[in-house]
């Protein structure tokens, strides 16, 4: 099956592909490059063996935006299948481009940067949303006026709530 990994925000998508062997084991290209690639499932994550390296990794949030969180280190990325990714090419046109904001994990809103009126431009912090005693900073990925606002600081808030919208 082929990935589409964004680790940064207006970065390039990586492409990784992943095919299970009979054996069980997996045969990993990133990029076409070949991966040495070893997964072994934990009580809550996964331990990977990625070229001799081991990283143990924890996932939250809904594809295709999820939170990963390795050695200590949380990252928000972008993984759409090819599938996926065809898909949603295919249903975007003519459609209008969805304005809310939702939370990437069940967590709480420590701080709220905006209000309602406010211009914002890419990449401006929105709001902040703790979850496992990490704080993360929910960036704009669009420019505009934020029409609402649903929540406050101090609210507790479930994967895939709004949090707020664009006009």
């Amino acid at each position: 099956m082929r990935y589409f990994v964004t680790l940064a925000e207006n970065a390039e998508p990586r492409v990784v592909d992943v095919t299970e062997l009979p054996s069980g084991a997996l045969k990993v290209t990133l990029d076409g490059a070949p991966v040495e690639v070893d997964v072994l499932p934990l009580e809550k994550g996964l331990s990977i063996r990625v070229d001799g390296q081991v990283i143990d990794l924890s996932v939250e949030g809904v594809l295709p935006e999820i939170g990963a969180v390795a050695s200590g280190h949380r990252s928000y990325v972008r993984v759409e299948s090819e599938r996926a990714r065809a898909a949603a090419a295919s249903t975007r046109s003519g459609r209008p481009l969805d304005k809310t904001v939702k939370s990437p994990m069940p967590g709480r809103v420590v701080k709220v940067h905006v209000a309602a009126g406010d211009e914002v431009t890419v990449g401006q912090p929105l709001l902040v949303v703790e979850a496992m005693k990490m704080e993360n900073e929910l960036k704009a990925k669009l420019a505009g006026k934020i029409a609402e606002v649903f929540v406050t600081a101090g609210a507790a808030v479930e994967a895939n709530a709004k949090l707020l919208s664009f006009e």
